[in-house]
């Protein structure tokens, strides 16, 4: 038996736990500040108010922020379960306090840009952010997978990523199961980069959705303009694969990512409603309560290949689909008609 602590009681971390205390681990989750009635209400029901599901009746404990340091306490591995609005709060508050003999495993999706257009992942910024002379093993989990589905325990395929194989290998055994298949790879940027960008293209692929109902909701939802879509951001997205250098075979996490956030989800949501033609604004209010790390996302790529672009590294008509979700969301453009012709190519061979 191992213990695992999960800082931040979040919808995919919460999630782990189902996996994690079927193969007899212990399970201590620690809320955030902003946890404090996700937590209170798992204390005395188990359930979880924000997945919407009962968590593990055996195997299970619930802490404050205020009793971090006592569940930290002979744990054998900690999970970052904040989502990308909470990586500094993470970064200043949590990595100086785990034992340099723990692994940090984090589920956190994103990648920050730097003021020359490269972007570095988040389990590279921890590095960074570590106190001097500190070290410690930071690995992280790429999808595809939604928490809803995992806590129902569907089939979900995914990967751990991080610079020690064997510590993978055993993160892996403390976590698989017959419906949670883990892969393991040490091409940390490539896995990263590959799972973060799905939340800015499925915002994309979202529009053709909202384009189709209308305004009122009332008209059908199309597949051949979401599939052109979704085409046209897996060629982006193997692009960006290429300038940050990580593996070709990570398109794979890209694409199957992709596919599962527009079925469902915060993204959808969103893309949905820009693509019926609400502001950014007015659909970030209709979404009151719910995390838009595509919006971050989004915004951060698209600022670092403008960067790249400037510097005459990339063409900013390679992205047109980024450059137009950009548009939309930081530019305020006032159409969302998709530029299908900048899809357009000739391939002679």
């Amino acid at each position: 038996m191992s213990i695992i602590t999960i800082i931040g009681a979040g919808q995919m971390a919460c999630a782990l736990s189902f996996p994690a205390t079927e193969n007899g681990n212990k399970v201590r989750v620690v809320g955030t500040p902003l946890d404090r009635s996700i937590i209170d209400t798992a204390k005395t029901t188990g359930f979880h108010s924000s997945l919407k599901r009962q968590l593990p009746e055996t195997g299970i404990e619930y802490y404050q922020i205020e009793d971090v340091k006592s569940a930290l306490v002979g744990t054998d591995v900690v999970i970052c379960g904040v989502s990308s609005f909470g990586v500094d709060w993470f970064a200043d508050n949590i990595l100086p306090i785990i034992p340099e003999s723990v692994p940090l495993l984090s589920i956190t999706k994103g990648m920050i840009d730097k003021e020359d257009g490269s972007m570095i992942t988040y389990p590279k910024y921890f590095e960074s952010k570590l106190p001097p002379n500190k070290k410690l093993s930071i690995n992280a989990i790429g999808g595809p997978c939604t928490s809803y589905e995992l806590a129902d325990k569907d089939n979900s395929v995914v990967t751990f990523c991080g610079d020690d194989i064997d510590i993978l290998r055993m993160l892996k055994s403390l976590f698989e199961s017959p419906y949670y298949h883990i892969s393991l790879s040490t091409d940390v940027v490539g896995v990263e980069c590959a799972v973060a960008l799905k939340n800015a293209y499925a915002l994309g692929v979202s529009l053709a959705i909202g384009l189709a109902i209308g305004s009122d909701g009332s008209g059908k939802e199309h597949y051949n303009s979401q599939a052109g879509l979704f085409g046209q951001s897996v060629k982006e997205m193997k692009h960006l694969l290429e300038i940050v250098g990580g593996g070709e075979e990570n398109i794979i996490l890209s694409a199957g990512d992709l596919y599962v956030t527009v079925f469902g989800g915060r993204t959808r949501k969103v893309g949905t409603l820009l693509g019926q033609g609400f502001s950014i604004e007015e659909s970030i209010k209709q979404l009151k309560g719910v995390t838009l790390e595509s919006i971050v996302i989004a915004t951060r790529t698209a600022r670092g290949v403008r960067r790249l672009a400037t510097r005459g590294i990339v063409k900013l008509s390679e992205f047109p689909l980024l450059m137009h979700v950009d548009n939309i969301i930081n530019s305020g453009a006032a159409t969302v008609d998709i530029p299908w012709k900048a899809f357009e190519s000739e391939r002679i061979y």
